[in-house]
């Protein structure tokens, strides 16, 4: 069982992949079904994917003092940052942490909490904020990612499909 909570864990911290790809493993992967059940694989994941989201939150600010140090990032790429977040902080107060949860949240490339957290730290979200969106955002891509995956799983998703082909082993 540990192994396959640190392989859930291992794939759900990976950049542009986290739950979106650790759910469909744990569910698929015929190791870790006979370990764990499909909730836990969602509660695992999920878990692991609103701490990645809190840690990576935290790590920005530390992280930009530390490249601010370097001449040529505080002189070229910082302003550009800042007149960013002067531009677009008035529809993330408008928006706030809904949109960025509707952005963590959509399972499509691109979006998850490695590149929330960098957009809401840039945007000046606050960390309350912030956390609350991840939390959402996790969820919503959450459901969206197990539901689909049991569709395949109990054969609402035809054999033929885009889906079927993507994540079950066709039997010859």
């Amino acid at each position: 069982m540990i192994k396959a909570i640190a392989i859930l864990t291992a794939i759900t911290l990976i950049p542009a992949l986290e739950l979106r790809a650790s759910i469909p493993v744990g569910i698929f992967n015929s190791d870790i079904q006979g370990t764990l059940s499909w909730p836990m694989v969602a509660v695992i994941c999920i878990i692991a994917n609103i701490i990645l989201g809190w840690i990576v939150f935290a790590i920005m600010g530390p992280a930009f003092t530390f490249i601010r140090r370097w001449g040529w990032f505080e002189r070229t790429i910082w302003p550009i940052l800042e007149k960013t977040q002067h531009k677009i902080h008035p529809y993330v107060e408008k928006y706030g942490e809904f949109g960025v949860a509707l952005f963590i949240g959509i399972p499509l490339p691109g979006s998850g909490v490695y590149t929330g957290a960098f957009g809401s730290y840039l945007l000046g979200l606050d960390k309350r904020k912030f956390a609350i969106a991840n939390v959402i955002g996790v969820l919503i891509a959450a459901v969206a990612v197990t539901a689909l995956c049991l569709a395949i799983l109990h054969g609402a998703v035809g054999d033929d499909s885009l889906w079927a082909k993507l994540f079950l082993k066709q039997k010859h």
